[in-house]
């Protein structure tokens, strides 16, 4: 079905829906003579964004209708809007798309053909359809003539919401509508707002067919044991996935099936504030013609990059397609994971850097999913911040946290995967006396979970965190594997610890529900 035919279903028959399914060599000539961007000397399509340089969590909605009503886990980040409420501003945005040219992608989300959901993505912006092109799944010529959409997505920066007539908190909205399959995006220039309200219809959906959705990356070695990394932004997933010694699935968003992992994306979207050659070549090898920079630093007279400089945001970003990474699996699936990494970001200073983590330990740090929210990923957030985030992706969890939770503990004891938690945050010290983890380090450490490194070695327990910290690691000295060795001041370390782990319990407080063995699986009481 043509996007023209699918649009007067929704009754939107006045747009030019003339750009379809560009190629990205056609988007970037849009965008350029449409002044919406310039290359960059290493090829790629540099753009701002504005006002909002991050995601805007508390200005997303999810229209409240009697048939998702009791299925939402309805509150600060499930923010409910009526259904007249989305249709005032639907038409009033249709209204301001009239006569204009807009961009058009047909394609889909999720890389397994049994479970993978066509999608249409109209936008107002060039650059923002290349963004689209590059990150979601392209379909063939074949598949494009037999396409209709199970979820459509009109992005409109330019419209802005009126708080006081749409019950919105700024000009910024991202709403979701379940009954009739349509996303609204306006009033913010941020992209990652398209792929994370796709991410988060897919978490509705998928877990109605046993399929758990997972906010990860996921690589696979050349035997086929294929490892999953979850994490907030900015804690490592895209970074320690793509590895020159394994093959890159993806590096954001999975699904889990009886078949195995999926890749719900055709690209990645990495975080590449102090993008380094020497420790990331191949994401900075990827950033080239074809690929998108957001809020980056370039030169205006010779259009070089400047991957260090933080004067827009220090949450600046590379899109590119993931064929871009060298001996990426296309399509994006994998086998059932042996290893689980947890990767959190702690600003304490305090967590080991890695340690093995029970079943129950698992399922009680998914349920917490502890990071530290850092500078720039959030709008407002300028400094790390120690947060919660159920499932390390709570903004994109429409069901009841449970619900995810079960899902991936029936998987993990099915194929009797191991679990570590690994720190890429500080040691030495909190934010701004220590320093950030050795990436090397991590590596290693990494390295050593998903090649059986740690068989055979001894563990201690954490005598605060309850956790198996190993007491060796190849390319890894001793003392960092203990945190406490790497303070100054033992003492101080304990009270940060301390102070870490009533968080921990303070936050646990919300699953009191939960039986008595997940409970226990968390800190020492303090």
């Amino acid at each position: 079905m043509s996007s023209n035919n699918y649009l007067e279903k929704l009754d939107i028959i006045n747009l030019n829906c003339e750009y379809q399914n560009l190629s990205p060599a056609r988007l970037v000539e849009a965008a350029l003579a449409r002044g919406e961007g310039m290359l960059a000397d290493n090829g790629a399509l540099s753009v701002k964004t504005g006002k909002y340089t991050g995601r805007s969590p508390l200005d997303r909605f999810i229209v409240d209708t009697a048939s998702v009503h009791n299925t939402i886990d309805w509150g600060k980040v499930n923010q409910p809007m009526s259904e007249d409420t989305f249709w005032k501003i639907f038409y009033r945005m249709t209204a301001f798309l009239e006569e204009k040219d807009v961009f058009v992608f047909d394609g889909f989300c999720g890389a397994d053909p049994d479970y993978r959901m066509p999608i249409t993505v109209i936008n107002q912006f060039a650059w923002q359809n290349l963004f689209v092109h590059q990150l979601f799944i392209r379909p063939t010529e074949e598949e494009l003539l037999e396409h209709e959409p199970k979820f459509t997505v009109i992005c409109a920066p330019g419209f802005n919401a009126i708080p006081e007539i749409d019950e919105t908190r700024s000009e910024a909205f991202v709403v979701l509508n379940f009954d009739r399959r349509i996303i609204i995006i306006g009033g913010t220039y941020y992209a990652g707002e398209i792929k994370k309200s796709v991410f988060t219809a897919m978490n509705y959906l998928l877990p109605e067919n046993g399929i758990c959705p997972m906010h990860c990356s996921s690589n696979i070695s050349s035997k086929g044991d294929s490892a999953l990394f979850f994490g907030l932004s900015g804690t490592g997933k895209t970074t320690l996935s793509a590895d020159p010694e394994r093959r890159l699935i993806g590096d954001d968003e999975h699904g889990w099936s009886d078949n195995g992992v999926f890749n719900f994306e055709g690209g990645c979207y990495a975080k590449c504030i102090k993008l380094s050659k020497e420790y990331e070549p191949q994401i900075w090898n990827a950033i080239r013609f074809g690929s998108v920079l957001e809020n980056v630093i370039v030169d205006d007279k010779e259009r070089t990059v400047d991957f260090n400089c933080d004067d827009i945001t220090e949450n600046t970003r590379a899109a590119y397609p993931v064929d871009f990474i060298p001996n990426s699996v296309i399509p994006g699936v994998g086998g059932h994971p042996r290893t689980i990494i947890f990767l959190t970001a702690d600003a304490f200073g305090v967590l080991p850097p890695i340690s093995q983590l029970t079943p129950e330990q698992a399922m009680y740090h998914y349920l917490s999913g502890y990071t530290s929210k850092l500078a720039g990923t959030e709008r407002g957030i300028t400094e790390p911040k120690a947060t919660f985030s159920t499932g390390f992706g709570e903004p994109f969890l429409p069901r009841f946290p449970i619900v995810y939770a079960e899902l991936l503990r029936k998987k993990i004891e099915k194929h009797q995967a191991k679990v570590f938690l690994v720190n890429t945050g500080w040691t030495g010290g909190p934010y701004g006396v220590g320093k950030r983890m050795n990436l090397n380090y991590t590596r290693a450490m990494v390295r050593a979970a998903l090649n059986s490194g740690f068989v055979g070695v001894e563990f201690s327990r954490h005598p605060v965190f309850n956790v198996a910290v190993p007491q060796s690691c190849p390319d890894v000295p001793f003392e960092v594997l203990n945190p406490k060795n790497t303070w100054s001041d033992g003492t101080k370390y304990d009270k940060q610890a301390i102070k870490l782990a009533s968080l921990f319990n303070k936050n646990f407080a919300k699953f009191m529900s939960m039986p008595e063995n997940l409970k226990a699986a968390g800190p020492v009481a303090v």
